[in-house]
């Protein structure tokens, strides 16, 4: 398996953005910002502007600022720095990821179809055929890893292609180039959750996407302390209705956790780089190990889209998935690991154990879990910053307990 490095010292360190400084490398990015200070005191950090509503000079004057639901300086220079680190010419935060991808759907109508990863997040299933349907939307669930599929699904009135890559939580890996291609002969959008890499390691907009969403819960905020949800995109023609599904629905982020997030963005290349590192070599001693049957994680070179990976990302994260040999195994490890916590949430600091078929994909039909591959033996490993030897020990002790 190569090192990380061999995929071009000048692509993965060295990543241009369009930062109003110049032309500056994603680590620098990620530790200033979009401004690198406040102009009036010289604060390097960003102030934390909690308040609800501003002063106008006047009748018909204004600072910029009026009420924090639909703009607050706090929450502004992050979705400036979120559009920088994706890309992007505009930057949207939301409370949360649901709220983000919520604010999307808003821009279809009754009667439009949308193509979707069938094993991305849960939450977004139910979000989407629970709620959504009822509004005239229909949605057709998908290995968008299989462009013969996506294809196959398209219909007279499909708007949309949503896709998850690397998916979750079975490390899928979609063509994001062809996606774009294909809905766009059709007028349509991609939409491109960029949840499991982060910008720090992939950039959909440069590759077709229309707009990128995130939990910025996971690795960009990156502590497991606040949540987050990001839009990013250039579409000029969407923006002023982003803007007011944002400001209308209510769902923006909070001065305080848009500090929160801006604080861990600046770690955001430090953690990414430490997040793969440690994943190599545990998922390489996982696939070793005799109660576990397979380990999906984008970095092996037998991965079915590694190279796809490798010609659209500049890493492989650190996410890993696996089976167990015996469903019996499932309730002893995730009772037995100690340093290794079981919870329902990644790209944080800590490593987390999840279990997917009760905790992120509960709400999806047995039917659907299974032919994505969520089956009762799966488990999800979200790799923390900690010594990877010492996170072997305790999976290794982990499973000796359950003997």
């Amino acid at each position: 398996m190569p090192d990380p490095k061999d995929i071009g010292e000048t692509d993965y360190c060295n990543i241009s953005c369009n930062s109003p400084y110049g032309k500056l490398s994603m680590r620098t990015v990620t530790v200033h910002g979009a401004t690198l200070f406040e102009p009036k005191t010289g604060a390097i950090s960003t102030p934390i502007y909690q308040s609800s509503t501003f002063r106008h000079p006047g009748l018909y004057e204004t600072t910029g600022f009026d009420y924090s639901r639909g703009i607050n300086p706090t929450r502004m220079e992050l979705e400036k720095t979120i559009a920088i680190l994706e890309h992007g010419k505009y930057g949207l935060a939301f409370a949360t990821g649901m709220g983000a991808i919520s604010s999307i759907i808003k821009l279809f109508k009754p009667g439009d179809h949308l193509v979707v990863s069938e094993d991305l997040y849960g939450g977004t299933y139910r979000l989407f055929n629970e709620y959504y349907a009822r509004y005239g939307l229909s949605f057709s669930w998908v290995d968008t890893s299989d462009i013969s599929m996506v294809e196959e699904s398209l219909r007279p009135e499909t708007r949309a292609i949503f896709i998850e890559t690397p998916s979750n939580p079975m490390m899928k890996i979609t063509d994001i180039r062809r996606c774009a291609e294909i809905i766009h002969k059709r007028g349509g959008i991609l939409i491109t959750d960029n949840t499991f890499l982060s910008p720090y390691y992939q950039n959909p907009l440069d590759l077709g996407s229309d707009l990128v969403v995130h939990s910025g819960t996971k690795y960009l905020a990156g502590h497991n302390d606040t949540l987050a949800g990001f839009v990013a995109h250039s579409r000029d023609d969407l923006a002023d209705a982003m803007i007011n599904s944002q400001k209308s629905e209510g769902a923006s982020l909070s001065p305080f956790d848009a500090w929160l997030t801006l604080r861990g963005i600046k770690t955001l290349s430090v953690r990414m780089e430490r997040h793969e590192k440690n994943a190599r070599p545990i998922a390489c001693w996982l696939r070793e190990h005799k109660r576990v049957e397979k380990v999906f994680y984008t970095g092996f070179e037998d991965h079915p889209q590694y190279s796809l990976s490798r010609s659209q990302a500049r890493g492989f994260g650190g996410m890993i998935s696996f089976y167990l040999k015996d469903k019996a195994d499932v309730p002893r490890l995730l009772k037995n690991v100690s340093l290794i916590l079981f919870a329902e949430s990644l790209g944080g600091v800590e490593t987390l154990l999840t279990y997917p078929l009760v905790q992120t994909h509960g709400a999806i039909p047995e039917a659907m879990r299974l032919s994505a591959g969520v089956n009762d033996r799966l488990i999800r490993l979200s790799v923390g910053i900690e010594d990877a030897e010492d996170l072997i020990a305790d999976l290794d002790n982990a499973f000796y307990k359950s003997e």
